[in-house]
């Protein structure tokens, strides 16, 4: 079964699209299961800094979870998830345990955009790159992508090398960084986003790589897919190409979520 668990609406402040076009999408690229992980406010700035483009404001969070609540009722074939995409920062693990657990979530969906204040992943902040030795970039980007899975807040770890976003790749082998990462997510009993975005930008390739999927698959971490997308007609883009390509691997389900318990369900 193909899922796309990486949906994200017009309420992020980056996004196009309500919850109703992003499902009749769907619904018209023959998905039967997927689920909206719209960004969760920013919740470790203080208001004034937090930035309407890179998530919703808390006064939205409701109203995006009404909206999917309401399509789930309009569409009853359909299985539609309620998650969000949660930023891991370092320190401020507390406050986001006591967010997430007072939501009706299937699924958080953990991810790290930001090492410091710098948002890595943002085309207008690129710059940034050259005030870093990339071997070291990637080091301290693992580790904080390590510390979330053991945080024990996520469910699903988002494009697990969105450091490679941009092309800017270290000239040590990696072999030994994504163990160390496939380990404490097998440790942890995380899941990995196998999200199609990738192929959308300067990498050219999927998040994660098929050496770190190979890895997933030897140490026994489940995966999920998503899109990623930001428009509806994103919605499951490339999905069919990473379920082709997992299958090579030698996966032969992928995971599903519901009340923030998984499931397997086959490719």
């Amino acid at each position: 079964m193909l899922v796309d668990y990486h949906i994200h609406t017009f309420r992020c402040g980056h996004a196009v699209g309500t919850v109703d076009e992003y499902a009749a999408a769907a619904r018209r690229q023959g998905l039967r299961e997927f689920g909206f992980a719209d960004h969760l406010p920013l919740y470790w700035l203080p208001e004034e800094k937090r930035d309407p483009a890179l998530a919703m404001p808390w006064s939205h969070l409701p109203l995006y979870m009404a909206e999917v609540n309401q399509a789930r009722q309009k569409n009853p074939d359909l299985s539609i998830k309620l998650g969000l995409e949660a930023d891991f920062i370092p320190g401020f693990e507390q406050d986001l345990r006591e967010i997430l657990s007072s939501l009706p979530l299937d699924y958080v969906l953990g991810s790290v955009h930001f090492l410091g204040d710098w948002a890595f992943d943002d085309p207008g902040l690129i710059e940034e790159y050259k005030n870093h030795d990339i071997n070291e970039l990637y080091q301290t980007y693992f580790n904080h992508v390590q510390q979330a899975a053991a945080s024990g807040l996520f469910d699903i770890m988002s494009h697990p090398d969105l450091i490679k976003k941009f092309g800017f790749k270290p000239t040590v082998p990696l072999d030994e960084l994504y163990r160390e990462t496939v380990v404490v997510f097998k440790e942890n009993d995380v899941c990995v986003d196998v999200n199609t975005a990738g192929w959308r930008y300067p990498c050219a390739e999927l998040y994660p790589s098929p050496e770190f999927l190979k890895l997933c698959l030897t140490y026994g971490v489940p995966v999920t897919l998503g899109s990623d997308a930001h428009k509806p007609e994103q919605v499951a883009a490339g999905i069919k190409e990473a379920a082709a390509l997992l299958k090579e691997i030698g996966f032969t389900q992928v995971a599903v979520f519901s009340q923030r318990k998984r499931s397997m369900v086959d490719l």
